[in-house]
């Protein structure tokens, strides 16, 4: 399979402070690696960096991050747009926030499609309603003519995702993408993602703090302590054997429900 994204040896620092050292690993084709960490380990951070979101004062000082054979960081902006969408598309901690609120949905996955080339509007729309559906929306048609404060949180989460794959990205990077959601919808989103990875060979660079998320889902998974890589490996064999200690307090820190006799 394609080695699609590769991180090596890199550093992130905000202002003089490096966040993130030595961050080494790699993505291929349909695969899901999941990043694991306390909060302030700098697991959003990694993926801010494929993305050019660190923001004024961040900045990739050391390494590479590969997109297929390019070097993201040092591409011009217009190049890294191309790139952004139909190569890397992103799913936020809270969706909703991604929607301008006095906008109707619709009218917005057409801005987006429009910027890179798709100025078909009854194509577009077509494309959204398909999606939608596979995604298990029973009217896209309401979806894509409300306004996001019209939709449930959760409801915005799974239209995130569906925004997000409506370019078919190669890659997704999901941060927290079922954070405060209830289990029910926690469910529906891990479906999306999923089904992503099945119907268009989507990899996905997953960000959680949620173990049972990572478990079914991520073939690999990245255990980050202090914007350091403590662990890295086989998802079921880490969690059955991990080798570093933060791994295993980290483990050990998710409640168990205890059966009365």
């Amino acid at each position: 399979m394609e080695t699609l994204l590769r991180y090596e040896h890199v550093d992130i620092s905000y202002g003089e402070s490096v966040v993130i050292h030595e961050a080494c690993f790699s993505l291929a084709e349909g695969e899901i690696l999941g990043i694991v960490g306390e909060s302030g380990s700098g697991k959003s951070t990694i993926l801010k960096a494929a993305m050019n979101l660190l923001g004024w004062d961040g900045l990739v000082t050391r390494g590479d991050i590969w997109y297929r054979g390019k070097n993201l960081p040092d591409l011009p902006v217009e190049e890294q747009r191309k790139i952004y969408g139909p190569g890397l598309g992103m799913v936020f901690q809270n969706a909703g926030s991604s929607f301008c609120p006095v906008r109707k949905i619709g009218v917005q996955l057409q801005e987006m499609m429009a910027a890179h080339g798709c100025q078909d509007r009854k194509s577009v729309k077509e494309k959204a309603m398909d999606i939608l559906g596979k995604f298990g929306f029973e009217d896209p048609g309401r979806i894509l003519d409300s306004y996001p404060f019209e939709l449930s949180g959760g409801m915005q989460q799974r239209v995130g995702v569906a925004a997000a794959m409506l370019l078919r990205p190669r890659v997704l990077l999901a941060d927290e993408p079922t954070s405060a959601l209830d289990v029910t919808v926690q469910k529906q989103v891990i479906e999306e993602m999923l089904l992503a990875r099945k119907l268009f060979g989507t990899a996905i660079l997953l960000v959680t703090h949620n173990m049972g998320v990572l478990r079914a889902m991520a073939d690999r998974m990245l255990v980050l302590h202090k914007g350091e890589t403590v662990e890295y490996g086989r998802t079921q064999e880490v969690m059955a054997c991990p080798q570093s200690d933060y791994t295993q307090k980290l483990l050990a820190a998710v409640p168990r429900l205890k059966r009365c006799s």
